[in-house]
């Protein structure tokens, strides 16, 4: 199973903390750094020193690191122009030398979008899918060809296609929990499919739903990854998981309920669950990007034992 470390930086983390955390992740051996795509603060606390710009952070980080991949869980739908996206993802993926994955969704957090003066449609699913057919048209479009597209949403004409990433194909990730579009999405674009903070019977369950949407679509169920984003805290003994439960304001009973919660013996056990019901990529959501000794100890500890 890949273990990959997944960040909030809305909730307060400048650049060079989340540098930082990237380049601890390479030193450590996870397989990748990814990040949400927010700019309002969730829940408690102030939210200082304010958001940063996924897509920026990940050009800086495509030049600072040297092995991880990189991306987003999930890039909002509703702030770029998927013409425009299609341009900034390939650009990263060129600085990075091929290590850009993209993961695509609807947008769904309103109040940031209020905040800084976003429109937030009511139709952010029939635009998600027409932004999916661009961005993935405009890569898949031959150098000297052009790429057109008229949708409800969304309209290009004889567009160059350029630039081109560097990977031949990038993959492409969406998730969600709904029960039928979701599905039908990701079995026409996504190279993997992520089920976000979800139980075990709801992910095994969502899973064959996709793997049937797939097969439906005339592709096989296993071309795609199955994955899981669920919350981490770790500890070497009860009171350092308590501590470090304490230090993101929730409770060990409740992350251990939800999440990936308690001895490194009890995080591996639950990660076979997972692996058993087809997860085969879980992306661990970091809260305090100031514990650099939790990933130390999950690499050491978790990674280590999972093969």
């Amino acid at each position: 199973m890949d273990l990959r470390i997944f960040t909030e930086p809305q909730q307060g983390a400048s650049y060079d903390t989340l540098l930082t955390v990237a380049r601890a992740t390479e030193d450590l051996g996870f397989d990748a750094f990814f990040r949400s795509d927010h700019y309002l603060k969730m829940g408690s606390g102030d939210g200082l020193p304010g958001p940063t710009d996924a897509w920026i952070t990940l050009a800086g980080l495509a030049r600072e690191t040297k092995r991880i991949r990189i991306g987003t869980l999930m890039t909002a739908g509703t702030f770029r122009q998927p013409g425009v996206l299609a341009i900034q993802v390939a650009q990263v993926d060129q600085m990075s030398g091929g290590r850009v994955e993209l993961g695509l969704g609807a947008g769904w957090f309103e109040e940031e979008h209020k905040a800084y003066g976003i429109p937030f449609p009511k139709e952010r699913s029939a635009r998600l899918e027409e932004q999916l057919a661009i961005v993935t048209g405009l890569w898949a479009t031959k150098p000297g060809e052009t790429f057109s597209y008229e949708g409800r949403h969304y309209r290009l004409t004889d567009s160059p296609a350029l630039p081109k990433p560097a990977q031949a194909k990038v993959p492409v990730l969406i998730g969600g929990h709904g029960p039928s579009r979701t599905p039908r999405l990701a079995a026409r674009y996504a190279d993997e499919f992520n089920m976000p903070f979800a139980s075990l019977e709801d992910s095994e369950r969502q899973f064959g739903r996709v793997r049937a949407a797939a097969e439906e679509a005339g592709r096989k169920a296993d071309d795609l990854v199955y994955s899981n984003a669920l919350v981490v805290c770790v500890g070497k003994d009860d009171a350092e998981v308590a501590r470090r439960a304490a230090a993101i304001g929730r409770e060990v009973a409740e992350l251990k309920t939800n999440g990936l919660a308690g001895s490194p013996a009890e995080v591996v056990d639950k990660l076979g669950r997972y692996a058993a019901i087809g997860s085969s990529r879980v992306y661990l959501q970091v809260l305090d990007l100031r514990d650099l000794d939790h990933l130390e100890l999950v690499s050491v500890q978790v990674q280590s034992q999972l093969g």
